[in-house]
């Protein structure tokens, strides 16, 4: 996508964190801001799975990984099942890798939070970065790609504070858990 035009069109400021730690470190983190979390709030997310209501899976956002906080939470679903976008925005990146297998990554259109959807089973026909989406819009399937177990499928979903750096995977985590307001239904595709 190249520069952003204007990070944090609503005046959203980047969270305060430490310099990055040598490769193989979690990165410390510092707690969300105030108005990060106020802005997520009214943003109204989807849960981003077709069929799924808010409170029809756990929050397993500090469930243990190691030696490290789950920072995101997963969705059961059978495979195959919708993924849909929680937030309205641009698909920003279109990856795979081993631990998250096929991944998505959406920034919102203020450019406040990433999006990050993981262990897809495949992508929606035609996605591609630079895409805009609604919020409902399908981005691809429920699976166990990456380092998700095989006969386990689901969702890992993580929301981030953007900071302005171009480094979409790098922000702040916010549990969505509580902010996952409108159950997932998908728009007509």
């Amino acid at each position: 996508m190249g520069a952003l035009a204007a990070c944090h069109r609503g005046g959203l400021r980047p969270a305060i964190v430490p310099v990055d730690p040598p490769p193989g470190m979690e990165t410390p983190r510092s707690a969300p801001l105030p108005d990060a979390v106020s802005a997520l709030a009214a943003r109204g997310l989807m849960v981003p799975v077709d069929g799924v209501k808010p409170g029809d899976f756990s929050d397993t956002f500090l469930a243990s990984r190691g030696d490290r906080n789950h920072n995101a939470i997963d969705i059961m679903a059978p495979r195959g099942t919708k993924v849909v976008v929680a937030d309205s925005g641009t698909v920003w990146k279109v990856r795979s890798n081993n631990l998250g297998g096929l991944t998505v990554y959406v920034l919102d259109h203020e450019e406040r939070f990433v999006y990050y959807y993981a262990h897809l089973d495949g992508y929606r026909r035609g996605l591609k970065e630079g895409e805009r989406v609604a919020q409902g819009a399908v981005i691809g399937y429920v699976g166990s790609t990456g380092n998700a177990p095989e006969h386990i499928p689901h969702l890992h979903f993580q929301v981030l504070i953007y900071r302005c750096n171009g480094r979409w995977w790098d922000g702040d985590p916010i549990n969505p858990h509580q902010f996952l307001a409108r159950p997932g239904k998908a728009l007509r595709e």
